[in-house]
């Protein structure tokens, strides 16, 4: 699986089994997430085999069932954004390694959960792992015209990267930003207030650079 196929496979799951994530998966894991560390100077922090933060031991907690894996999405105050944009490239390395997830705002036990937390850092959410017991559901979609200026006649990569930025995860499935383009350069911005609007805005943005193979450089 590649990871514009991982944008269409992926859908957020809570209720995981209890075999351990395997450890070649693991070291995958560790080793992007060190990469994006340096890259964005964030401390997002990969916590394995931790029962406490979703309670894993009991029936179900929050609708979360038998999680013991996530990532820890800390680092500096002010970078949401940056925490969306490079959180999701591990959620999506992750579903090519077979591994579901689900971004989790509040649903946790916050006081538990694991993770180094530095001076002038803060925790914004952590981001569950583990085999589903289920693959998930596809999300409810707004549509083009909803999202961006798109019209008939547009070029085929602006339509790809604004159906993949249509499956992206949004907090409550808000889908609330919009993207607009100028030539061969496009904007993506929030659209009205919302929880976690900057979050999802990063998010959006991987999707879109990935869904018209245009990379970072297709931004104004």
């Amino acid at each position: 699986m590649n990871l514009n196929e991982a944008i269409k496979n992926r859908h957020s799951v809570r209720q995981f089994t209890d075999q351990p994530l395997e450890e070649t998966a693991v070291a995958t894991l560790q080793k992007e997430t060190e990469r994006i560390n340096k890259e964005s100077g964030l401390h997002i922090q990969l916590i394995t085999n931790e029962p406490d933060a979703f309670n894993a031991g009991a029936p179900s907690y929050g609708n979360f069932q038998g999680c013991r894996n996530y990532f820890s999405m800390i680092g500096p105050k002010g970078k949401d954004e940056e925490i969306g944009y490079y959180g999701e490239q591990l959620v999506l390395l992750a579903q090519t390694l077979g591994i579901n997830s689900c971004w989790v705002a509040m649903t946790y036990k916050k006081g538990k959960s694991h993770g180094e937390i530095a001076p002038g850092e803060k925790r914004y959410v952590v981001i569950a792992l583990g085999y589903g017991k289920t693959y998930g559901t596809t999300h409810k979609m707004k549509s083009l015209s909803d999202i961006s200026d798109y019209k008939a006649g547009d070029p085929d990569w602006y339509k790809a990267g604004l159906e993949a930025a249509l499956l992206a995860p949004t907090a409550i499935n808000q889908q609330k930003f919009m993207i607009t383009r100028n030539g061969d350069k496009v904007s993506a911005k929030t659209a009205g207030l919302g929880f976690y609007t900057k979050m999802d805005l990063g998010i959006i943005k991987y999707h879109f650079e990935l869904g018209s193979s245009r990379g970072r450089d297709v931004w104004m």
